[in-house]
């Protein structure tokens, strides 16, 4: 039988690294020997949508929803099969996103409650690095609601670490410093009663893991790339609606 292999679409740039780790995700998870078995994907490097945080908080930022929606229909009109959005802070504009196109758009948030109630079926408190608009719209505790699993955030100091790391990590300034204080909110997460972290900005796997944080680790990029790569070699129809 000839294998199934759908057509990925990425609305990306946000930021660059963040898709450049998705697409090398992809790459790694695709059981390819030759270029013809891989994958094809058509990625939108979109750095132009406009910053989410400050139009999520109030901040003054300008809407970022008809860039998002733009170029939804851009990855769809080239062929895409199934759309992902690798930021975590951009799912906060996901309804208007999926509503604007006829394919399947997967939903970070619910991929990763879906993966971490399999790995750690027991858990119970789940900490939370991400922006602080990501934080606040609430979109993981409503996720992991459903499993009974409390998320634990960083104070107001420990996010404010967070949001620096992540705009190092855009800027190519991320040191061993900041990264090492970025590595001890996470901890402390753990210290507060957290039995795995979710690594919720797409930024963050670059420089945080298991290897520093010293707890489990649920890598947001690479649970999208995980879903991503199963629907678009799956034998059986996708559905008109994914993980939301």
């Amino acid at each position: 039988m000839r294998a199934v292999h759908r057509t990925i679409g990425v609305i990306g740039g946000m930021g660059p690294w963040a898709t450049l780790d998705f697409f090398e995700k992809v790459l790694r998870l695709t059981p390819a020997r030759r270029d013809q078995e891989h994958l094809r994907l058509i990625i939108d490097n979109n750095p132009k949508i406009p910053d989410r945080g400050p139009a999520i908080l109030g901040e003054g930022g300008e809407d970022p929803t008809p860039a998002l929606v733009a170029t939804a229909r851009t990855v769809e009109a080239a062929g895409a099969d199934l759309i992902v959005i690798p930021c975590n802070t951009a799912h906060f504009f996901y309804e208007p996103i999926r509503r604007a196109v006829r394919v399947p758009v997967l939903h970070i948030m619910e991929e990763v409650a879906r993966a971490a109630a399999q790995r750690l079926p027991a858990l119970r408190r789940v900490g939370l690095l991400g922006t602080r608009a990501t934080v606040a719209t609430g979109l993981y505790q409503k996720a992991f609601r459903p499993q009974g699993v409390e998320v634990l955030a960083p104070d107001t100091a420990g996010q404010a670490v967070i949001d620096r790391l992540i705009y190092a990590i855009k800027a190519g300034e991320a040191g061993e410093a900041l990264r090492a204080e970025g590595a001890a909110v996470g901890r402390r997460l753990g210290e507060a009663g957290a039995g795995a972290v979710v690594l919720g900005c797409t930024e963050l796997p670059l420089v945080l893991g298991e290897h520093n944080l010293g707890l489990p680790v649920f890598d947001s990029n690479l649970i999208l790339a995980q879903a991503a790569v199963r629907l678009a070699t799956s034998p059986q129809p996708l559905p008109r609606e994914v993980g939301a």
